[in-house]
């Protein structure tokens, strides 16, 4: 066994990272680390009984480039005779939809596919392979964003899935440098795509990377990587603590909100904040810090406040326009293979194909001059006729990777979108009044493709032009 694969395994040992005879579900993007990490916990995994599988996100992100990243990892996961789970869409589209930057739409689609994959398959870890490069651009990158100890203390070596609180994430090579790995790769040939994105100006954590630290280690601190890594150990360790006087404050409250250090009072702020679905920033944390009793606008349409007990309350301040609901509606059936139909400025473009599992299919849409969107549901579960309208007062649906429905409106409140754009908003359900697709938001649970789908239905939308 190489020095590497000891390594490696003693860090799983100590850390307590898998768990004999476990399944683990490594992401694997066709680059270095992710390989090197596949390569590494198959190379253990008869010694512990584990049992591995692949999962691949294409991005769609790079064109034939993306495919040949997906064929890489896929021949790799045949030759080591492991199961490979692919999945993708178009992030760039998610992200114009959703207003929010590419990477942060790469990062939210990739998660909720890696938590979907496991769950589906009751696999109760994800191996990422993140490592100490990574730690030390992160550092930097929240440093520059402003973050608090708690994110300066970066990843953690085990740590729940943004996208699913019961599954895991795991980073076995937290502790080892880039050169390692990359070294690590040649030494055992492993095969590996590059990424150019990596080296695009346009991305803050590549100018990080390629200029940033370079100069730093040039010019300031040869050592930066290992001072940065100590210093985010200390920032961690102390936020850590923080974070569990909050949490135990919150479960006792043996003293008075105003008598605590002003550090755990934001953390008691940060915490229900989060629990509520609200983003925080630091001058949102202090203007509920310094008074009790004062209205703090989030949104146009929500406020927060806290009394003198420490405890936030979510407020909407538009409850009265939204009684308001746009009663607007067409019913249509879908005969044929296809069609179109158009709704209050949309025009909605549908077909009905049989289903082989394939993601090629799923990433062909039809082609227009205009910006159209794509979503793709099982058609036995839509049924034969769909309802376009607004959103009315009551409505509940279950968003992909949700266990079970939820108001609309709380949905609409943690999206942060305005009162008045929640009654534009189109929705489809079916006969029977079951929500399957709203304007803005993830696709409905009971809807997805499954491995027992027949037949898709392609829903593809755009505005109409004028």
């Amino acid at each position: 066994m190489s020095e590497f694969l000891q390594r490696v395994e003693i860090a799983v040992k100590e850390r307590q990272l898998f768990s004999r005879g476990k399944k683990i579900l490594v992401a694997v993007s066709g680059g270095v680390d992710s390989m090197v990490l596949l390569h590494t916990l198959n190379a253990l995994a008869a010694k512990n009984h584990w049992k591995i599988f692949v999962a691949h996100f294409n991005h769609q992100l790079r064109g034939r480039a993306s495919d040949a990243d997906e064929k890489l990892v896929r021949q790799t996961a045949k030759k080591l005779r492991v199961i490979f789970f692919p999945g993708g869409t178009d992030v760039n589209a998610f992200a114009t939809q959703s207003k929010i930057s590419v990477e942060m739409a790469a990062r939210k689609l990739r998660h909720e596919f890696l938590a979907q994959t496991a769950q589906e398959n009751k696999i109760p870890t994800i191996a990422l392979a993140h490592h100490a490069d990574d730690q030390v651009e992160l550092f930097f990158l929240r440093l520059l964003r402003g973050a608090g100890g708690e994110g300066l203390a970066g990843m953690k070596w085990r740590s729940p899935s943004p996208a699913d609180k019961s599954i895991a994430l795991v980073r076995p090579l937290l502790g080892f440098s880039k050169a390692e790995i990359l070294a690590h790769a040649r030494a055992e040939k492993i095969r590996f795509r590059d990424d150019a994105t990596n080296f695009s100006t346009d991305i803050l954590r590549n100018r990080i990377r390629n200029e940033l630290l370079p100069l730093l280690r040039k010019n300031y601190q040869p050592g930066l990587g290992k001072t940065v890594l100590r210093l985010m150990e200390i920032v961690g360790a102390e936020a850590e603590f923080v974070g569990a006087t909050a949490a135990a404050w919150w479960a006792k409250s043996e003293i008075a909100f105003a008598r605590l250090p002003v550090a755990v009072q934001r953390r008691v702020l940060q915490q229900q904040l989060a629990e509520l679905g609200v983003v925080s920033d630091f001058e949102l944390v202090e203007q509920l810090r310094a008074v009790p009793g004062k209205l703090v606008s989030v949104s146009s349409a929500l406020s927060v406040v806290r009394d003198a007990d420490g405890k936030i309350r979510l407020l909407d301040s538009s409850a009265r326009a939204e009684n308001k609901f746009n009663t607007g509606e067409l019913k249509f059936k879908m005969s044929g293979r296809a069609g179109r139909v158009g709704f209050v400025g949309w025009e909605f473009y549908w077909a009905l194909k049989k289903y082989d599992g394939s993601l090629g299919l799923a990433r062909r849409s039809p082609s227009s001059p205009r910006r159209i969107q794509c979503e793709f549901f099982d058609a036995a579960k839509i049924g034969g006729e769909i309802i376009l309208r607004h959103w009315r007062a009551g409505d509940r649906f279950q968003p992909i990777g949700l266990k079970s429905a939820v108001k609309l409106q709380d949905l609409f409140v943690n999206a942060k979108i305005p009162a008045a754009r929640r009654r534009e908003l189109v929705l489809a359900a079916t006969a029977t009044g079951e929500i399957f697709w709203v304007e803005g938001l993830r696709i409905g649970e009971k809807f997805k493709l499954t491995p027992a789908t027949k037949r898709l239905l392609r829903w593809n939308w755009s505005k109409t032009k004028v």
